[in-house]
């Protein structure tokens, strides 16, 4: 997870917190899938992956993005903007992910 920068972009990473892998019922942020954050003028930008490349539940992981952090008053555009560089790995769980999955 990138550094927080600004109490807005702590605000939207609270937001993203709060959505769950829509199959391991695990926070994205927890997963490591949310890369950063970056908002200037209430426009937010969400860098994010997938565990991998053909995940077909991407439309619906992005539709929560755009949904939650709307909620946020200030927010007037999300920008979900898909990487696949670095590559997801296990290695960016968090602790509580890891815990909640059993890897210990």
């Amino acid at each position: 997870m990138e550094k927080v920068k600004t109490p807005r972009e702590k605000e939207v990473w609270r937001k993203l917190a709060e959505i769950l892998d829509p199959e391991l019922y695990i926070p994205l942020t927890d997963m490591g899938l949310i890369y950063s954050v970056s908002e200037k003028n209430g426009s937010v930008n969400v860098t994010m992956t997938l565990t991998t490349i053909g995940c077909p539940l991407y439309s619906l992981i992005e539709q929560q993005i755009i949904e939650k952090v709307q909620e946020l008053s200030w927010v007037k555009k999300v920008l979900p903007n898909l990487v696949f560089d670095p590559p997801w790995s296990m290695e960016m769980l968090s602790d509580d992910a890891r815990v909640k999955l059993g890897i210990v």
